[in-house]
């Protein structure tokens, strides 16, 4: 398996597969705008009469409805033929494998988040600038968004119905508006299916986990001489995820790759020695499985199963220092191996749990043969649900020696050593396993009306509609702990024989004292005090109003063909209202205490209350107001210099929050007299407005461990309380690309090749710092970050961090994208088609830059810890007959780096100052392997309308590589590499 590891290999590979054109689906699947026929593009067959004649094409990239018409703006089709192929249960797996799409979210990221409310949620990023930087379509028709931050979550789209995906890889806020900086991924169904089709899939893993099975129908029916069209389809897909591993080391169904990988901090030392170095098997030395004295002069015993003390084993042949402080000589932020049983990371689901019901309906009216109504309904339903981390590590615990639980051998050495209390850190594996289940409900309504006109002999499209969407979400957390609840029960006395909580008010509001010593199991009555029956809960309602009103023709004959002109308004609302328990956010007239969550006063009525899950209350609306006209002139038509067009586009965007931005574009392409040969260049003036969540984002608090403290060298639990900012800004970005079609050659008829170099600048963006690096750049010398944290509370209770989002932040990015394919009819004289397609995305650059005083900026290509890796390639060889097919793909990117960011060194490291250590810091070793994946797919005609097919993902079971972070947690980054495994899939499929 080593040799598909192997980068030079893999780098020779992509050569000459692209020198050979290779890639392809056997049908014309993923192209990008390449050639007159292709999919990039869809012509509207003459059968249908209220669309676009035969000669009009629509093209995702623009707005211009016009025969003859190319757009500037590279395109990437799937069809539905290479979806199938892929035969994956959610079409958002097949899209996010494109090279162009860096950094989407789905059902195997976010699992070890309890708050974020991503978990589960397939949305998509171009170019790794991110979800809310892409902006997705459902027949070019904005969708509801299924969380704040405005992205819609693709497994509540209608698959089955899908005719095609275009994924436009360039800006495009002059055609469609905000969000699209990145591109657009526009879904397009089929309007008019006739008939009815179903398929049946079933899958697991190679380790026996994630069992899956996707049933889907369609069906479509003409009436009334063919005037009336309806459609309806519903899909029911359960995948049972992969479920967490437990505590130290053991992953989940017998994987053996999980190894703790860790970035040890060591400091600013200036020695010679770096910062950082790379370690495996981490130890988290503040906490283990059945605890630990983490401080004073009973530090480094720790207690088994049945509560019985032993000296703990530290890595590094580390020695506890036995002072206040709890130090451990020898040991960084964590030690290397020794006694790993206590380490929580592996204990997060690998890929969220997942139920999604879909229905979908269309209905078409032709009032005449030029001029339909319709009306469409979606409505679906996703359930997530999984695993943030298992018990609740907990450390900087006080425990009195005189506690009942204590033993007594303990509290010997406690009066031996003149104590009355020690330092205490634990796992908590006696507690149940955290579960947060999300569910997504969207309920989505379009009417509109589509058709042709004619004015002063010119033909003229119309396009209008109003959609209204409304996603109401429900996150439910299950076997989460109040901690002020578990402070106190954790703190007993012996009172009159009984050993009783020592807090009187908590006593007498039901407390049940708890032994978090050894891994005695609670009981029923102790459970249901400090983890109740109703845990963490919000509930969101966003909802979207969109109209619009557009219209395309040719008005004017020029010299070389008719001036294309595309014009239109558009209005959109969104709204946002969530609520919280009083627990998580505190009493207020929208979270009151009730019998679910009734008053206590061991409680803060301020809320903060859970370990995690601390939801609040919120809302926001703004309104967006829009005009777009666009241009497409032809420049010049003839065979002795070719054919040319100009396309220019603005747009009037005015909105309620931070009032009226421009945006434009202008571009052209310029089929040459070489044939097939076309060059196309485009640049663009492109906005992202704050979102929901960004503007009025509900505060949220979630806890955040192994922070690291520069200050007093140690590591801390804090409180990181996010919330948003109504003063933000527009971001603004310019985004340029250019390149070169070739496209069926006469000297190569079945070749295509294209290239294009692309350039995005984003100023203003919205970002902010995680908790780490505000106390990082507050310890460089960065003042005003200072006051944003505490981090002295002796038991960690009172430590906090609090996040806001500004428009401070710099993005850009550049590099190309390659396309190269070749079709074979009847290869050596075989009956079908052999078809080979070759998909490259290079970044040459990606850096980002915070805006603040002294911060350098950060060069993120390459680094795969994240989600832009040098190279990304998608390859595919199809051989296809009449009765069977086979299909081959290859997923492969570069190896890569942890940060570019980081000086390497051994020793003779640099002598820094605090600022040049947070911006560069020195590590022994920073590079990270990329990964190559080999897929299998096969299908079988046994009647016309029976087909058989079966897939094998990951073939060769390629592990995923460690992505060490300064604190322990999974260690992988699954928006690059497969956690999984190998996947086996098998089908059947009917189309009547």
């Amino acid at each position: 398996m080593t040799r598909f590891q192997s980068a030079s290999r893999l780098g020779t590979w992509l050569a000459a597969s692209t020198a050979l054109a290779t890639m392809a689906l056997a049908v014309p699947a993923m192209a990008q705008d390449v050639t007159p026929a292709t999919p990039a593009v869809a012509v509207k067959p003459d059968a249908t009469p209220v669309q676009p004649a035969a000669s009009e094409i629509v093209v995702t990239g623009s707005r211009i409805v016009s025969s003859g018409f190319s757009a500037p703006t590279p395109t990437q089709v799937l069809s539905a033929a290479a979806i199938a192929k892929n035969a994956q249960p959610n079409i958002f797996t097949t899209i996010a494998q494109l090279p162009s799409l860096q950094g989407s979210t789905g059902a195997t990221t976010g699992t070890n988040s309890t708050s974020s409310g991503t978990q589960g949620l397939s949305s998509f990023s171009l170019r790794g600038l991110g979800t809310i930087r892409t902006l997705t379509l459902l027949d070019g028709q904005r969708v509801v968004g299924a969380n704040v931050t405005g992205v819609p979550d693709i497994s509540q789209f209608p698959q089955l119905l899908i005719q095609r995906v275009d994924v436009v890889t360039g800006g495009a806020s002059a055609s469609y508006g905000s969000d699209a900086v990145g591109g657009v991924v526009n879904f397009v169904t089929d309007k008019h299916f006739e008939g009815f089709k179903a398929n049946a899939q079933s899958g697991v893993t190679t380790y026996g986990d994630d069992g899956q099975y996707l049933f889907q129908a369609a069906a479509g029916k003409s009436f009334l001489d063919g005037r009336l069209h309806v459609e309806v389809s519903g899909e029911y897909d359960h995948e049972n995820g992969v479920p967490a591993g437990g505590f130290g080391e053991e992953a989940p169904g017998g994987r053996d790759w999980y190894n703790t990988a860790t970035l040890l901090n060591h400091g600013l030392n200036n020695d010679g020695s770096p910062q950082y170095t790379y370690a495996e098997h981490a130890q988290a030395y503040q906490y283990t499985k059945y605890g630990l004295i983490t401080a004073g002069p009973l530090q480094g015993i720790a207690f088994d199963k049945n509560g019985n003390p032993f000296n703990f084993v530290y890595g590094s042949n580390g020695t506890p220092a036995k002072n206040a402080a709890g130090t451990v000589a020898g040991c960084a932020n964590f030690c290397t191996g020794g006694d790993l049983s206590g380490n929580v990371g592996i204990g997060t689901s690998l890929q969220s749990r997942l139920q999604r019901i879909d229905g979908y309906g269309r209905i078409g009216f032709d009032l005449d043969p030029d001029n339909e109504i319709y009306t469409t309904v979606n409505v679906a339903r996703v359930r997530t649900s999984n695993q943030p981390n298992p018990g609740m590590a907990r450390s900087g615990i006080t425990l009195q020696c005189d506690n009942p639980f204590v033993p007594d051998v303990i509290q010997q050495d406690c009066a031996a050593a003149g104590i009355t209390s020690f330092q205490y850190g634990v796992s908590n594996a006696i507690l149940p396993n955290i579960r947060v289940s999300p569910t997504r409900t969207q309920y989505r309504f379009v009417g509109g009306a589509d058709g042709r006109f004619n004015v002063l002999g010119s033909d003229w499209h119309y396009d209008a509609y109003y959609e209204f969407g409304e996603n109401i979400t429900d996150i439910k957390v299950s076997n989460m702990t109040l901690v002020p609840r578990y402070n106190a029960a954790i703190q007993a006395i012996d009172l009159d024989g009984q050993t009783v909580c020592a807090n009187a008010v908590a006593r007498a509001n039901g407390c049940v004292p708890i032994n978090i010593i050894g891994g005695a199991p609670l009981t029923a009555a102790q459970l249901a005090y400090i983890q109740p029956k109703n845990g963490p809960f919000q509930h969101t309602r966003q909802t979207q109003n969109a109209a619009s009103l557009s219209f395309s023709g040719e008005p004017l004959k020029l010299p070389a063909g008719p001036l294309s002109v595309a014009f239109g308004g558009e209005y959109r609302r969104e709204f946002y209202h969530v609520t919280a328990d009083a627990y998580g956010n505190g009493v207020s007239d929208e979270s009151l205490y009730d019998d679910d969550y009734p008053a206590d006063p061991v409680l803060s009525t301020a809320g903060a209350n859970w370990y995690a899950g601390n939801y609040h209350n919120g809302r926001g609306v703004y309104n967006v107001k829009e005009a777009f006209i666009e241009l497409n002139a032809p420049l010049f038509d003839s065979r002795a210099i070719g054919k040319a067009n100009l396309n220019v586009a603005g747009r009037w965007t005015d909105y309620s929050t931070s009032g009226t931005v421009y945006t434009w574009k202008i571009g052209g392409t310029w089929d040459t007299p070489i044939t097939g040969l076309r060059l196309r260049a485009v640049t663009s003036r492109d906005v992202r407005a704050p979102n929901l969540s960004e503007l009025f984002a509900a505060p949220v608090s979630v806890n955040v461990p192994n922070i690291f403290d520069p200050f007093n060298g140690k590591t801390v639990n804090v409180s990181q309380n996010t919330v948003g900012n109504p003063n933000l800004k527009p971001e603004i970005a310019r985004n340029t690309e250019a390149g070169f079609t070739l496209s069926r050659p006469s000297w190569l008829p079945g070749f295509s090749f294209s290239f294009d170099y692309y350039r995005i600048k984003i100023k203003g963006a919205i970002s902010s710092l995680s908790a780490q690096d505000q106390i990082n750049y507050c310890n460089a010398g960065v003042t005003q970050l200072c006051g944003s944290f505490f981090l002295d509370s002796p038991d960690n209770s009172a430590n906090y961090v609090n996040i806001q989002p500004f428009n401070l932040a710099s993005i850009f990015t550049d590099g190309f994208d390659i396309e190269a394919s070749y079709q074979w009819a009847q290869p050596l004289g075989l009956p079908g088609r052999f078809s080979i397609r070759a998909l490259a995305t290079n970044v040459r650059n990606f850096i980002t830059n915070t805006g603040l005083p002294g911060a350098a900026s950060i060069q993120q290509a390459g680094v795969n810890t994240g989600a832009t890796p040098k190279w990304k390639l998608l390859g595919t060889e199809s051989y296809d007959t009449d009765t069977f097919s086979i299909t081959f793909t290859q997923r492969w990117f570069s190896d890569g780096t942890f940060g570019n960011q980081y000086i390497v060194c051994q020793s003779d490291c640099p002598v820094q100052t605090p600022q040049e250590a947070n911006n560069n810091p020195t590590i022994n070793y920073n590079k990270m392997k990329g990964a190559f994946y080999f897929d299998l797919g096969a299908s079988y005609n046994v009647t016309k309308m029976w087909q058989f097919y079966m897939k094998v993902d990951n073939l060769f079971n390629r592990s995923p590589t460690a992505s060490p972070q300064t604190n322990t947690g999974v260690d992988i980054n699954p928006q690059l590499y497969d956690v999984l495994g190998r996947m086996y899939r098998v089908g059947l499929r009917y189309n009547f």
